[in-house]
């Protein structure tokens, strides 16, 4: 039987070569474009043998989908605990929309074509899309039923609203535009009465 700290070290080993696979190939593909980089490439710099890296991963865009995984889910973190954080419910939604407007400005500005149209596949995306819909919804519906939000519209096609008209941030010059674009959303959730 292999003692446990012995396994809790192989796991962190491995953990940190997958780490490290994963920044190299998004360095490379940042410096040298997505059709650029080769598994070779990603070996060497990463400081590893390509059987290994072979092990982790079988080529260049199932790292770069693993690494987009990563990215989404680091965001998906940070909205769910701004969601949890402090406030009433229509201070942690404007919380929430902020970022994710910053989200998808940032993301307008370091994405090229080729990558976008690889890792924004509808089956890399669909479980990222849902987990933000139920997000929203669960946040827009706290809001609705302390009085703050309008209620004349079920939160789930709120939060649509709110995914489709944030997106918009992604083409904005500034990011004061992001600002009033998450000023006017929050506008048009508010009570028409």
């Amino acid at each position: 039987m292999v003692p446990k700290l012995w396994s809790e070290t192989i796991e962190e080993h491995r953990r940190t070569v997958r780490e490290a696979i994963l920044d190299t190939a998004w360095e490379l593909v940042t410096e040298h474009g997505a059709l650029s980089v080769t598994m070779s490439q990603i070996a060497e710099k990463a400081g590893i043998g390509r059987a290994t890296l072979y092990k982790y991963f079988p080529d260049v865009e199932a790292i770069l989908v693993a690494h987009h995984e990563r990215h989404v889910t680091s965001h998906l973190e940070h909205l769910t605990e701004l969601r949890n954080g402090t406030g009433d419910a229509v201070q942690r939604l404007e919380a929430v929309l902020e970022r994710y407007a910053y989200i998808c400005y940032h993301r307008g500005r370091h994405g090229s074509e080729e990558l976008a149209a690889l890792l924004h596949r509808p089956e890399h995306v669909a479980h990222a899309e849902q987990q933000l819909v139920d997000l929203f919804r669960e946040l827009l519906a706290e809001a609705a039923a302390a009085g703050a939000l309008r209620d004349d519209v079920a939160p789930e096609e709120l939060a649509s609203y709110c995914l489709h008209a944030l997106s918009a941030a992604g083409n904005l010059p500034s990011e004061p535009a992001v600002r009033r674009l998450v000023t006017v959303t929050l506008a048009g959730l508010r009570s028409p009465h």
